[in-house]
């Protein structure tokens, strides 16, 4: 079976270290800011694009087949998991959704404000 992990969590709680641990290709839109010398550069303007250039990577590893692909995003939203539920019934994935929380006491790896961290908590909606 191929597997389509959709790690969710607000920024610090660790969903990209969490999708590390498996072995397997990790694609996050957060990728798209960091700089050739490994520095994180958020532009807000451009995050529809780096969204679209994640779904672009995830694409490209299930077309070669990949047996698990984990996909680092917010996805405070129901919404924003669409385009690879999409993706995922196109190439036969089975998808899992897992929320990470923060329970580390660690800080962000992009120093996102604390203020920016609590919108994500207050819109993040689950579907159980």
């Amino acid at each position: 079976m191929k597997v389509l992990y959709l790690f969710r969590g607000v920024s610090g709680s660790g969903k990209s270290t969490v999708a590390g641990t498996l072995g397997c290709p990790v694609v996050s839109a957060d990728d798209f800011f960091m700089t050739s010398k490994g520095e994180y550069n958020f532009n807000p303007k451009s995050l529809a694009v780096a969204h679209f250039n994640c779904q672009e990577r995830v694409e490209a590893h299930m077309r070669t087949d990949a047996p698990r692909i984990a996909v680092a995003n917010t996805f405070a939203r129901e919404w924003e998991m669409e385009s690879y539920f999409k993706l995922a019934e196109a190439y036969g994935y089975a998808v899992f959704s897992l929320i990470v929380e923060t329970r580390h006491a660690g800080k962000n790896e992009h120093d996102v404000p604390e203020s920016t961290v609590q919108r994500m908590r207050d819109r993040f909606q689950v579907k159980l």
